[in-house]
């Protein structure tokens, strides 16, 4: 697993989600299992907006963001995989999370990101991933920045 560090000057950012774990329970039986996790994120947020260029075709992240050929990104880290309700993940992204119980956690978004077919496979998304790891740990940092609406 790939440790996530500081960049140069740039500072940590810790991200709490309360997160429901993926299964097959009722809402309430999901609201009772819901754990708040702390997750450290190191980077640099402000060159993560540069890498998040490449994104911007298909995403969308802010308080306007509206879903493209891809989800808004707000509240990514934390997040169950293809959980987005009315979004139209393919089967693949939509069974990562509710059967293999895949949580965007830096170290996960990481893997997608540097090559989301082998992470997700059947993942509508075509792009080929990201191949240098700042670029990768500095778009986590950006991506978050932005909480769910």
């Amino acid at each position: 697993m790939m440790k996530f560090k500081v960049l140069g000057s740039a500072c940590a950012l810790i991200v709490t989600a309360n997160m429901a774990m993926a299964t097959d329970a009722t809402a309430t039986e999901e609201a009772a299992a819901a754990e708040e996790v702390t997750f450290e994120i190191t980077g640099d947020a402000a060159a993560g907006e540069k890498v998040f260029r490449k994104c911007k075709a298909c995403h969308a992240v802010g308080p306007d963001a509206k879903p493209k050929a891809g989800p808004v990104l707000n509240g990514i880290v934390g997040r169950v995989a293809g959980s987005i309700e009315g979004f139209g993940y393919s089967d693949a992204m939509v069974a990562a999370g509710a059967d293999e119980g895949v949580i965007w956690s830096p170290e996960s978004l990481d893997a997608f990101l540097l090559k989301p077919k082998e992470f997700v496979e059947g993942t509508k998304m075509s792009f080929a991933g990201l191949r240098k790891e700042d670029d990768r740990v500095n778009l986590i940092a950006y991506l978050a920045s932005f909480e769910t609406e």
